[in-house]
């Protein structure tokens, strides 16, 4: 099982991991949530890479959505899961390669 610290009774719960891979964690962590009287959740991870039972399970869980970059290629999971959602990282990946390779320093592309 897991434990929850906190009240989430009628929240809007966001799960924030570095990354996802089979989804299960995610998953259990969102059904103690909703189990608890949350709302909602939606989860974010820098990258998924969704292997195995991921798109199965995330179809299945009670996530409302989950958002990833594209730091792994995600067309095929996409077509298959209406749950999750991709951002696109390339411009900034490619303004950090540029910087780099200038001596630029990059602190600058993680400023609001």
């Amino acid at each position: 099982g897991m434990t929850l610290v906190g009240e989430v009774k009628g929240k809007v719960c966001v799960l924030v991991d570095d990354m996802v891979d089979t989804c299960g964690t995610l998953a259990l962590a969102a059904a103690t949530l909703i189990n608890r009287g949350a709302e909602s959740v939606y989860a974010c991870a820098s990258h998924g890479i969704l292997s195995g039972p991921a798109i199965e399970v995330l179809n299945k869980s009670v996530i409302t959505e989950l958002v990833v970059t594209n730091s792994v290629p995600q067309h095929c999971n996409t077509a298959k899961c209406p749950k999750l959602k991709v951002i696109d990282i390339s411009p900034m990946l490619a303004e950090a390669i540029r910087r780099t390779h200038n001596g630029e320093s990059i602190s600058v592309l993680f400023r609001s």
